[in-house]
């Protein structure tokens, strides 16, 4: 098989002639399809993720969807033929998806829904759970709710705002002025981040109360912003990056909380693997209801051209999720 593998870090990877992988006890062997890209992806190939622990060489790609080509012992969830997707490999040593074929648990793999493409299946997994383990997971959100999503038409913000919206949630989200349609095509109010202070935005949607649930996506100066958004007595602030020192006053003086989702947590420990299958299931529920849809960038990428797909990550020009296109 090929498989695109990164030798070195910050160097560009090299389409290499791999043995095909045998699927060992509670493993499939899938026949890849498609693989995601994610900030994550770019962020290793450049040296910059040591909490993914990546190990070289390796093969990124942290999303998959394929066919079931091969079952390894004890397996009974999936069979040969059967469409699946997940957040499964591309770390801690585990090879990704930017290859033909590839070995992963099957207790991170759901089926795929017959009404979605290979590539918005590749597209989905980490984001989607990302988002639910925030929302959900962390901050229970419920009917009645004010949601703040930040960042709200990017790859975690624009599942966010779906899931809270079917949750019956009053949601808003930040982001800027482009990106207005995307987020109220969403079901979203849209709040411009450059054109309103937190004071402001807080004191127009909240009648200064503060939001129920702020969810940040984005990180650094958006977290603190985020502390203060929180609604007095009992807000919840969740945040996927929250990476760095920030200064805990705000929230404690709203007598707020705050959540840390870390989704690679199951891979890099090896446990509860089944959690991630059983929130795709959910992302199954939604799509089949008509209330989730995932924002594709319209370009094809191949195995020969991925490295062109993280250089557009990287640079900030992807509109909606790239995908690779393996073998589809």
């Amino acid at each position: 098989m090929q498989a695109l593998v990164l030798n070195a870090f910050n160097t560009a990877m090299s389409v290499t002639d791999l043995a095909v992988p045998q699927a060992g006890p509670g493993q499939v062997l899938l026949r890849i399809a498609a693989s995601g890209v994610n900030p994550l992806d770019t962020k290793i190939a450049a040296g910059q993720a040591p909490h993914a622990r990546p190990r070289l060489p390796a093969i990124l790609g942290v999303d998959v969807a394929g066919t079931v080509a091969a079952v390894g012992e004890g397996v009974a969830t999936f069979a040969i033929g059967d469409r699946v997707y997940g957040m499964a490999g591309g770390i801690a040593g585990i090879p990704g998806s930017l290859a033909e074929y590839g070995v992963f648990e099957t207790a991170l793999l759901a089926p795929v829904p017959q009404n979605l493409s290979w590539r918005e299946a590749a597209a989905l997994p980490l984001v989607f759970i990302t988002a639910w383990e925030g929302l959900v997971d962390r901050a229970h959100v419920k009917a009645g709710d004010t949601v703040l999503v930040h960042g709200g038409a990017g790859g975690v913000g624009h599942m966010a705002v779906q899931i809270a919206v079917a949750m019956g949630a009053t949601v808003y989200a930040t982001g800027s002025a482009a990106s207005r349609g995307t987020i109220e095509a969403l079901g979203a109010h849209f709040i411009d981040y450059r054109a309103s202070t937190v004071d402001e935005y807080v004191a127009e949607h909240t009648a200064g109360a503060g939001f129920d649930i702020v969810y940040d996506t984005v990180g650094g100066s958006t977290l603190d912003a985020s502390f203060k958004a929180a609604r007095i007595y009992g807000g919840h602030v969740v945040s996927c990056l929250g990476w760095g020192t920030f200064a805990l006053t705000p929230l404690t003086a709203r007598a707020a909380s705050y959540s840390g989702v870390f989704t690679l947590l199951p891979l890099l420990s090896g446990k509860d693997h089944a959690r991630h299958g059983a929130i795709l299931l959910q992302a199954n529920r939604l799509i089949a209801a008509g209330e989730l849809r995932i924002n594709l960038d319209p370009r094809h990428f191949t195995l020969a051209t991925a490295q062109q797909a993280h250089a557009a990550q990287a640079d900030g020009s992807a509109r909606g999720k790239l995908v690779v296109s393996v073998q589809e």
